[in-house]
């Protein structure tokens, strides 16, 4: 189904005034986000999501919606795996708590335009050249199985090649300079710590996009609903950062729920052909993997020795 114009200039309405709210009234100013503040943040992006969900429910029908609340839940999903990056870029280059949103805000920003690239060719190559659907889908097994091992190594080894890559193509300063990315000297212009950090996380989004864009290209075929729930879910990474950061390494089957969910949807795509299972059932089985994931965690949770080990680790 062809999207109307119009959708597209509501979508883009929408972004750009909650961007414009979230920056210039809600963090007009850099300061230490505490966790009760992020989690009203976090409430209030789900809330807009949920929201933007029901006019789509109306204006395209119960499909759609349906579409794309399960394509909002999995790309939400992922998003939590990418905050234990986030967490160990600001610890490995030492940003100061009151930086890291202004980063994360950037990053975002640049997010809105790199998956929509993502999202259409995706989108286009599916509909040019069914094979990329088994592509894609073993792409999507690959991850859940990779996402398996080890935590802490694997994400060390994701961030040395775009800190690598950053500190060698950009003149840098060892030193802050307030919320300045850029700073003059008399050698030229240097990029602060804050401008590495926005490069790592730019292109660990990159990296982010080739699992979570095929993940929802495995629930709809809509640009319009594969972009629209991917960049809600993406707004609110920000403040789902500050609100989890600390509590995220207590659930102690985190990767595995998330393993789960990419080696279902993988699997969806592999056997499409063949077998349909319906975007409501699919949602139905995400959500029960969450749930399960979270009950896990709860009923048996994380040693104290363990838990404290992760969290020296992480520092």
């Amino acid at each position: 189904m062809e999207t109307p114009i119009y959708l597209w200039l509501i979508l883009g309405a929408v972004l750009a005034s909650a961007i414009a709210v979230d920056v210039g009234v809600v963090h007009r100013h850099a300061q230490r986000i505490t966790v009760k503040r992020a989690a009203l943040e976090t409430a209030a992006w789900i809330a807009l999501a949920l929201a933007f969900n029901l006019w789509i429910y109306f204006m395209r029908g119960s499909r759609a919606g349906i579409e794309f609340l399960t394509g909002y839940v999995v790309e939400k999903s992922l998003s939590v795996d990418n905050i234990f990056v986030f967490l160990l870029i600001f610890q490995t280059l030492k940003i100061p708590d009151r930086f890291q949103h202004r980063v994360l805000y950037y990053g975002v920003v640049g997010a809105l335009v790199m998956r929509a690239g993502f999202v259409v060719a995706g989108v286009a190559l599916l509909r040019m050249f069914h094979p990329v659907l088994y592509l894609l889908g073993v792409l999507l097994v690959l991850t859940g199985v990779r996402m398996l091992l080890p935590g802490k190594k694997m994400m060390e080894r994701e961030l040395k090649w775009p800190l690598r890559f950053a500190k060698r193509i950009l003149p840098i300063t060892e030193e802050f300079h307030g919320e300045k990315f850029w700073v003059r000297s008399v050698r030229g212009w240097n990029a602060t710590p804050l401008m590495i950090a926005l490069v790592v996380v730019e292109l660990l989004d990159i990296v982010f996009a080739v699992d979570s864009v095929p993940a929802v290209l495995a629930v709809t075929r809509d640009t319009f609903i594969a972009y629209s729930s991917n960049m809600f879910a993406v707004l609110g990474l920000r403040a789902m950062y500050f609100a989890l950061a600390a509590t995220l390494p207590r659930f102690r089957f985190l990767h595995t729920g998330l393993a789960a969910i990419l080696l279902f949807v993988g699997a969806k795509m592999l056997v499409e052909d063949r077998v349909t299972i319906p975007t409501a059932i699919s949602l139905g089985i995400i959500v029960a993997i969450l749930v399960a994931m979270v009950g896990a965690s709860l009923v048996w949770p994380r040693s104290k020795s363990v838990e404290d080990e992760s969290q020296i680790d992480r520092t």
